[in-house]
């Protein structure tokens, strides 16, 4: 296992954070738009957001995986050098999710400068970006996570319900200084399965990532980059005030990262296929984390 992307001190892990005194389960009023969503006359209080229909049942691992599986900052190094012209404008099989209202049109999102270099979101294009994402899937600190090592077809079988689907969840290439390094997937957690294992507020928005190269692990990179990422989230998304993500309690390195980048230690959430540390990252507190 490479070294993690950021460090904390004693006291700093899951059992420390979760004292912080923040609620997370709190009456509120839904608005209508949201309620019309799931069809429901009455809004909740302090159960977890409906899902809908479509979502009722256990959350699968398959489920879990076609939504984005493990939260992980490993990867394999990424040697296909600079996207060109990755941009929204790329000719080519253009998906839905490049005009998402769901989450606000992520492919629209402008570059940001960060200390590890510019940093930006590029949406998945699969005859583009398949065989990269497959190679990293496969990366054997990667698969313990995302369990999605094997033939490309794998990866595909992964990435289809998203680049098919109505634009809940984004899959992204992370491309740092012109070159792709990681793999994100940017998710409406509150109308995802995850919104019945924990208390989900409106426009919820979840992160799932992987770093793409044992060169850019155990160096910050992952916290610089997660914290970039859910900057983007709130500046883009302002009705969002949280950003979410359920890395598994046994990887320590990104638990490690999250921290690190502003989130706090919310919960341990039991989930069908791991159990998960529950990230949040409050816009009420941004400026202070």
């Amino acid at each position: 296992m490479p070294p993690a992307d950021a460090h904390t001190g004693a006291g700093t892990g899951p059992a420390s954070q979760a004292g912080t005194g923040t609620e997370d389960t709190l009456d509120l009023q839904l608005p209508d738009e949201f309620l019309a969503l799931f069809g429901e006359d009455e809004p909740a209080t302090v159960t977890p957001t409906p899902i809908p229909a479509s979502l009722d049942g256990p959350l699968s691992l398959k489920e879990s995986r076609a939504r984005g599986g493990s939260t992980s900052t490993e990867g394999e190094d990424v040697s296909t050098g600079t996207v060109t012209g990755a941009g929204p404008g790329t000719p080519g099989v253009t998906s839905r999710l490049e005009s998402s209202d769901l989450l606000d049109n992520p492919a629209e999102w402008r570059p940001v400068t960060t200390p590890a270099g510019v940093f930006q979101l590029v949406p998945v294009r699969l005859e583009r970006d398949l065989a990269v994402i497959s190679r990293w899937m496969n990366d054997p600190a990667v698969a313990a996570f995302w369990e999605l090592g094997g033939e490309e077809a794998v990866t595909a079988a992964h990435l289809g319900p998203q680049l098919e689907g109505d634009g809940r969840s984004v899959p992204c290439l992370g491309v740092l200084s012109g070159v792709p390094m990681s793999y994100w997937e940017i998710y409406r957690a509150d109308l995802d399965p995850l919104a019945r294992h924990y208390p989900a507020r409106p426009n919820d928005t979840g992160l799932h990532l992987l770093i793409g190269g044992v060169s850019n692990r155990g160096r910050g990179i992952g916290t610089t980059l997660l914290r970039a990422v859910s900057d983007l989230v709130l500046d883009n998304r302002p009705q969002c005030a949280r950003v979410v993500a359920e890395p598994d309690l046994r990887n320590t390195p990104s638990v490690s990262a999250f921290l690190s980048a502003g989130f706090r230690f919310s919960a341990e959430v039991e989930l069908p296929d791991k159990q998960a540390a529950l990230m949040i990252r409050d816009r009420a507190h941004r400026a202070q984390l």
